[in-house]
């Protein structure tokens, strides 16, 4: 099937004034947003040029947006051809689980004596706002909120960090994965029951639900890149995922 052409910028932003000192936020959570939904799909090239004109800043707010997008994973630089989008679901998702399979358990293992009654009643809260939420930013965050709530007492701040180094990239393809998971059920589910655990303190079993959880995530990307694979002979075409082009 033949891709959609790439849009150009104006065609996904008005062309606006931007306060200088309010630039580098503003164009970081515009790209950010318009990435996530699938408005700037991968391989787009993002021009700094361009997007300096449609936001009526300096190159170097665009330069600094570019640079903090790029540590997050939703763009690389390419030689001569500038900042480049990334593709929602690569390898190097595979490789974001394999560090949460090593880290979060540890962190779960650390924390769970010492959880209180609000640290689980704030984890419970954020599993209740993800039934609601709609939007790809939203679960993400909320997400990310339910599992740092279950790791906060781990005492070790450097792995804290990491860990939410981790969540923060899982953006990217959190929709994909919740859809190959069931539209999301499997994964509301393994939360619940992580949290129940959580509550009883059986460590054992927490520990193996939260291991399923990522273990599941990981395997259902590995599909869908053999998949991605196996679309290129004609045999068959991979499933696409929302905000990749056709």
């Amino acid at each position: 099937m033949p891709r959609k052409p790439i849009p150009t910028l104006s065609g996904v932003f008005t062309p606006t004034e931007t306060p200088a000192h309010l630039a580098r936020d503003v164009i970081e959570s515009a790209l950010r947003e318009a990435i996530m939904d699938g408005r700037i799909p991968p391989e787009t090239p993002l021009r700094q040029e361009e997007i300096a004109a449609l936001f009526g800043v300096s190159r170097m707010p665009v330069r600094e947006a570019l640079r903090r997008l790029e540590s997050q994973g939703l763009l690389h630089i390419q030689p001569y051809k500038g900042a480049v989008v990334t593709a929602l679901i690569s390898q190097d998702a595979i490789d974001t689980y394999g560090v949460r399979l090593l880290l979060e358990p540890e962190a779960l293992r650390l924390s769970l004596p010492h959880l209180s009654d609000t640290d689980l009643a704030e984890a419970s809260a954020r599993l209740t706002a993800l039934r609601q939420a709609r939007d790809s930013a939203t679960l993400a965050r909320l997400n990310r909120e339910f599992h740092m709530a279950l790791y906060r007492r781990a005492g070790n701040a450097r792995l804290l960090y990491l860990i939410e180094q981790e969540l923060e990239q899982e953006e990217r393809f959190l929709r994909f994965h919740l859809s190959a998971m069931g539209t999301g059920h499997q994964a509301r589910d393994d939360h619940d029951a992580l949290l129940d655990a959580a509550r009883s303190g059986d460590e054992s079993r927490a520990l193996a639900l939260l291991r399923r959880h990522l273990s599941q995530a990981e395997q259902a990307i590995r599909h869908y890149l053999a998949g991605q694979d196996n679309a290129e002979s004609p045999a068959g075409d991979a499933p696409r995922i929302a905000g990749e082009p056709k």
